[in-house]
């Protein structure tokens, strides 16, 4: 047996003469230290005097030790400033004439606080200045003319100013032989791109994104590696970027106007990495034969009017390089199937090809995909099961194939994407149960299955999915009685079971769980019918390493939707204590019993209890909920007066078919409330239409018979019959 001993080794026999003598002369050495050059001091101290420090960044800005000054560079034999790097310390007020009062300053960097005024113009003084980099603070105005001076400049980065605007001078492509880098996205410049930057042969990276330019689109004459165009008004066709065949990796020209097709030699850039188009008006069909090369990472065609089918090879494919990591060609008239040829793209991490006219099946070799992350097919016209293979895409975030033809089970196999964050397959024809295997989804958090026909019971599977923000099985044929666990999930943000056959009595809130429930109050700027629709947001950044990042925004109002069921009983008292709840629709169900006050329901924009046999009285806490803009408690049982003061008149027809009530109305005398409810509509969009003299007819008939149903289930025994007989 081989035995290894460990040993130390006495610490006095570390200390040799020799070693003892290099450390007493190491320690003779005086430290580095380089004086701040007396008149540069006083100009730093000036300039530091005027600023607003919160957290003391520049505190250290004392002594004559350059190299114990924040952010300071100075030269180690004259001991002359020349670097200033104070980015992201939340500095806020006035840059100070004093800092252009060092010649030998050859970089400013303060970006990323709040300096408000406009652009010093005496920076024009500072001759030896290579960089300014003053992006994202509330610089306003425009570019000083004396800037044109900075013979030596090499990068100007101005962007993130919203304030900064005007036109770009003419002279900015000509002032300085040595520009290499101009960044003046996300601020307000208007007008078309001075002539004398097309021709200026230093720039290799130009970033005008986000602001007011206009014009016809026309090639660089120089060989440029970043372009960014995005997010402004330019029209025009696409052109060539000839000059930058084998320089260009960035090319972002998303969000203009930009009209004409593709053409075939935007795929001839060698070098191109990124290629962001989506957001214009691009249309005809994708050339077939236009296939991007191997170097490619991100190609966005989404929302523009490509039409006719994908083309079977949109990018060069390799077993060993790396090759397309994110495809979306979303948001256009592509038709025809998908294309085999795209499971053969195995670097793929995110593929988005929604809202177009694609039929057929989802290709059975989609899980070849192993990397993929993000898969949205929805709102085409796709048809068939959901391929087994999918599997495969073990590293699933999201899978959203809501709004197509698709039908089959959910395969209890889908289990194995315990990664999956986000299962939309809403509006199908899906059939069967929820499979009590997709309790291995335990990361879920966004689940749509509505209007499929999915049927069966809830099972513990759902309990699960611990962090589950969105829950929606609305209108598929699901029966039984609701669980206990119902309303245990710490994340719930919105929770749809309307249009079922479910039965029973609602379950009473976990206080424990639902927190956001409890808590949350979200203000939603959306039409409430609107926003009780789930809309998801997705966003994918790239990172420096070629990877991507996925972030979703989910746009819902938090809410319970538990309406048209077979639910009985009385409603829990506990739902009514929740302060972040704003929507809450039970109507179309057999409840019954009191309704208690609402005052802790601060966060209320909507409540339907419509069409129930609810009893007693208004409380008279309704009206004082602020913001509370829709009402419907129609046709239940309610009785008693209600006084005009309550404020109830806001609400018109929320209290019709309540034969029992009391209305004061503006004569003082009492108004059955009989008007028919059309706040009722607010949670459901199927009205009928049709001619008018019918429609007449049934009005008449349907307020007779409606009258009489609501008195006869005002009566327990009448109720309890009719309960039994429907469920």
């Amino acid at each position: 047996m081989l035995m290894v001993m460990a040993h130390t080794t006495p610490l006095h026999r570390l200390w040799h003469p020799f070693t003892l003598l290099s450390v007493i002369l190491l320690c003779a050495i005086p430290s580095l230290s380089i004086d701040v050059f007396l008149q540069d001091k006083a100009s730093l101290l000036l300039f530091r005097s005027r600023l607003q420090d919160p957290y003391q960044s520049l505190s250290n800005w004392a002594g004559s030790n350059c190299t114990s000054w924040t952010g300071i560079t100075c030269d180690n034999r004259t001991g002359r400033v020349l670097s200033i790097n104070l980015t992201s310390m939340s500095l806020s007020g006035q840059i100070h004439p004093s800092l252009c009062q060092l010649p030998y300053l050859s970089k400013v960097g303060l970006s990323h606080n709040n300096f408000t005024s406009l652009l010093p113009e005496c920076f024009g003084n500072l001759l030896n200045l290579r960089v300014i980099d003053l992006s994202y603070n509330r610089f306003h105005g425009g570019i000083p003319d004396s800037f044109m001076r900075l013979r030596h400049l090499t990068e100007l980065v101005l962007s993130g100013n919203p304030g900064l605007g005007g036109p770009l001078p003419a002279w900015i492509g000509n002032f300085s032989t040595n520009l290499e880098r101009l960044h003046l996205g996300v601020c307000s410049f208007r007008g078309g791109i001075p002539e004398s930057l097309l021709y200026l042969k230093s720039l290799k990276y130009l970033d005008l994104g986000n602001n007011l330019l206009s014009g016809n689109l026309v090639g660089f004459r120089q060989p440029l590696v970043v372009l960014n165009l995005a997010s402004n008004q330019f029209a025009g066709t696409l052109p060539c970027f000839s000059a930058s065949v084998q320089s260009l990796t960035v090319l972002n020209l998303s969000n203009n106007s930009i009209v004409g097709g593709l053409p075939a030699c935007i795929a001839s850039l060698q070098a191109l990495t990124h290629l962001n188009l989506s957001g214009n008006h691009l249309k005809y069909r994708i050339y077939p034969r236009l296939v991007f090369s191997l170097k490619l990472l991100v190609l966005d065609l989404s929302y523009n009017d490509f039409s006719g089918p994908i083309p079977s090879q949109i990018a060069e494919t390799s077993e060993k390089l790396l090759g397309l990591v994110l495809l979306d060609l979303s948001h256009n008239q592509f038709s025809g199937e998908i294309p085999v040829k795209i499971t053969e793209l195995k670097t793929l991490e995110a593929l988005f090809l929604s809202h177009n006219i694609l039929s057929g099946e989802i290709p059975a070799r989609i899980g070849n995909l192993t990397y993929l992350q993000v898969i949205d097919f929805s709102h085409n016209a796709l048809s068939g099961t959901i391929p087994f293979s999918i599997v495969g895409c073990f590293q699933l975030y999201a899978l959203i194939l809501n709004n197509n033809n698709l039908s089959g089970v959910i395969q209890p196999e889908f289990d194995a994407l315990d990664t999956l964050r986000i299962l939309d397959i809403s509006n199908n024809r899906f059939s069967g149960t929820i499979p009590l295997t997709l309790a291995g989804c335990k990361s879920l958090e966004i689940v749509d299955f509505s209007s499929n026909e999915l049927s069966g019971s809830l099972n513990d599977a759902i309990t699960k999915w611990s962090n589950l923000r969105y829950l929606s099985l609305a209108q598929n044929k699901f029966s039984g009685n609701l669980p206990s666990w119902l309303f245990t999930f710490d994340a719930i943000e919105t929770m749809d079971f309307s249009h079922n056959k479910f039965s029973g009595f609602i379950p009473d809130i976990n206080l424990k769980g639902s927190l956001i429930f409890n808590t949350r109050n979200v203000t939603v700027k959306e039409p409430l019918v609107a926003a009780r629709n789930l809309q998801l947001r997705f966003s994918a950044v790239v990172s420096d390493s070629n990877q991507l990042g996925f972030t979703y925004h989910i746009s819902s109002m938090v809410g319970i939707d538990l309406s048209s069921n077979l639910l009985h009983g009385e409603i829990p008292r506990g739902l009514f204590g929740l302060a972040g709840l704003e929507y809450l629709n039970f109507s179309f169900n057999f409840l019954y019993g009191q309704l208690p006050g609402l005052q802790k329901m601060q966060s209320l924009k909507a409540l339907d209890l419509s069409h129930n046999s609810l009893s007693g009285h208004i409380p008279g806490n309704i009206s004082s909920l602020q913001d509370l803009s829709i009402l419907n408690l129609s046709y239940n049982c309610f009785s008693g007066y209600v006084p005009q003061k309550q404020g109830y008149g806001k609400f018109p027809g929320a209290f019709a078919g309540n034969p029992d009530l009391c209305m004061e109305s503006s004569s003082g005398v009492c108004d059955d409330g009989r008007t028919q409810s059309v706040l009722g509509s607010s949670f459901r969009e199927d009205r009928m239409e049709g001619p008018i003299s019918l429609g007449i007819f049934f009005i008449s008939a349907f307020v007779s018979f409606d009258f009489g149903v609501v008195v006869l289930f005002c009566s327990a025994r009448a109720r309890n019959y009719i309960l039994q007989t429907k469920v």
